[in-house]
């Protein structure tokens, strides 16, 4: 749970970092800085995510004591990675095709794509073997350097170089001020094992295929943003989805990372059919947690955008994030429910497919969509384009033969949100404010944790149970709080 919290933190910190650096560079510069980070992430994951998904599924705690290889292998990976990357990510920036980007802007967000991948990579493998305390401290840190650096940079100067690059700097501070932590006693490059290494990117490409061709959907629309509104209109477009897509990416992250590890381990222990149904209890708890989440952030919207969004992108920043918050499900749901059934069973070629499906029905939404004077048209576009790609992936998947979640569960998903938007969603039209959005969450999340708890949802309410019920055993028997409920002895 301490990971979970974590997640929430980091994805506060986020945000806070995003809009205070939005507030201080304004709608231009800040598109230009999101299309920077949108380059930066693209290259990060074209280069290096396949390092950071193998050191997710073959590393761990026992691989670590008993097979040093692995991180040698992963190691090695990742600096050759980096040695060939570079060169060719700077002569793609100042020889390569004009995009919108400036071309040294381009070239400074292809030198963060190695330190975000780097952190990433690092971070992975303190997750993979449960070290809560020392992942926690390396994203603490990050968060508190980024709050000065990043912040700072963007304040003093209202320039997205400068705070691209304090956002490297927080980013390799962290990393260097935890590197005696992070590394393997006895690990050395020479012990890599290239036949591993290839094993590795055989099971990542396709995962990692899949990743690229979803980010070239909001990498091209925030380019074809700016030429055809200019970069202001880009930062508010980028603004709306950074920000939505952080907190699902956050929420998603969060289950994740427990509940993902959870299924590796049961098809490591007890084989691939305990780990198809620990799958189908997943994809339950996350379309449970998932959708409600989404729902609750279009209730409390307008609320949001006038409590946190800087002025100079309201209006837009609503408008642009209710119409990509499908989107956003759907990618959530695709990459952290979906995607375990082909992970789980080593054939991930279908999400390459789901993928490429996405891409194509982008460009083809935005042909038939009515252009008008804004980027509404894109931010439609890519919403039912990862609409596709979900609808796709689940085609795939159900020829894989998996185990489904129980339809009850689904239905009841659908019926606690329904419930949550009837109830909350007509106070949207009322003043927006920090009481209205009070009341919404208290009326549509006691809504929907009434419905969790009436028919244990998912499998939520025996989970909750189960965790809270030592708790409230061991405060019984010291006493604890519960000495206020004792009757008083009188005489």
């Amino acid at each position: 749970m301490s990971v979970v919290l974590t997640f929430l933190v980091n994805t506060i910190f986020n945000l806070i970092v995003g809009l205070i650096v939005a507030r201080f560079l304004g709608p231009e510069e800040y598109g230009k800085f999101a299309l920077a980070v949108a380059v930066m992430t693209f290259g990060q994951t074209l280069a290096f995510e396949w390092i950071r998904q193998s050191a997710v599924r073959f590393y761990s705690e026992r691989t670590r004591r008993e097979a040093p290889k692995i991180r040698a292998t992963l190691d090695a990976a990742f600096s050759w990675g980096a040695v060939l990357f570079a060169p060719v990510a700077l002569a793609f920036a100042f020889l390569g095709p004009q995009f919108a980007l400036p071309r040294d802007l381009f070239a400074l967000a292809s030198a963060a794509s190695i330190a975000n991948g780097l952190f990433d990579y690092q971070t992975a493998l303190v997750r993979a073997r449960f070290d809560d305390r020392l992942y926690i401290r390396v994203i603490v840190t990050k968060n508190l350097l980024a709050m000065v650096v990043t912040t700072g940079a963007a304040w003093a100067t209202g320039s997205a170089k400068a705070a691209l690059v304090g956002g490297m700097t927080s980013l390799l501070g962290s990393l260097l001020i935890w590197r005696s932590a992070l590394g393997d006693r006895g690990v050395r490059l020479k012990r890599s094992d290239p036949q591993l290494a290839r094993h590795y990117a055989g099971y990542a490409a396709p995962i990692v295929a899949a990743v690229v061709l979803y980010q070239l959907i909001p990498l091209a629309n925030r380019d074809l943003a700016a030429q055809l509104f200019g970069f202001a209109e880009t930062g508010r477009f980028a603004l709306a989805y950074d920000l939505g897509q952080r907190a699902v990416m956050a929420i998603g992250s969060a289950l994740d990372v427990l509940l993902f590890q959870i299924a590796v381990r049961a098809h490591d222990i007890h084989g691939v059919e305990t780990a198809k149904g620990q799958v189908a209890r997943n994809i339950a708890i996350v379309f449970a947690v998932l959708a409600p989440a989404c729902v609750g952030i279009w209730i409390v919207l307008p609320s949001i955008e006038v409590l946190i969004v800087p002025q100079a992108f309201r209006g837009p920043f609503a408008h642009f994030l209710g119409l990509m918050l499908p989107g956003l499900f759907s990618i959530g749901m695709a990459q952290f429910a979906i995607n375990a059934i082909f992970q789980i069973a080593r054939k991930t070629l279908p999400m390459i497919a789901a993928a490429l499906a996405a891409c194509i029905a982008d460009p083809l939404f935005i042909l038939v969509l009515p252009r008008g004077s804004d980027a509404s048209s894109l931010a439609l576009a890519q919403s039912l384009a990862f609409a596709v790609g979900l609808v796709v992936l689940i085609g795939f998947a159900q020829a894989n033969a998996p185990q489904w979640p129980r339809v009850r569960d689904l239905a009841l998903t659908l019926v606690a949100c329904a419930g949550m938007a009837a109830l909350a969603g007509p106070m949207r039209s009322l003043r927006p404010g920090l009481l209205l959005m009070l009341t919404q969450m208290f009326f549509a999340g006691s809504f929907y944790v009434l419905i969790v708890a009436s028919f244990d949802v998912a499998g939520l309410r025996s989970a909750f149970v189960e965790k809270i019920a030592p708790l409230i055993a061991r405060l019984s028997r010291k006493g604890g709080i519960f000495k206020i409920f004792l009757p008083l002895r009188l005489g």
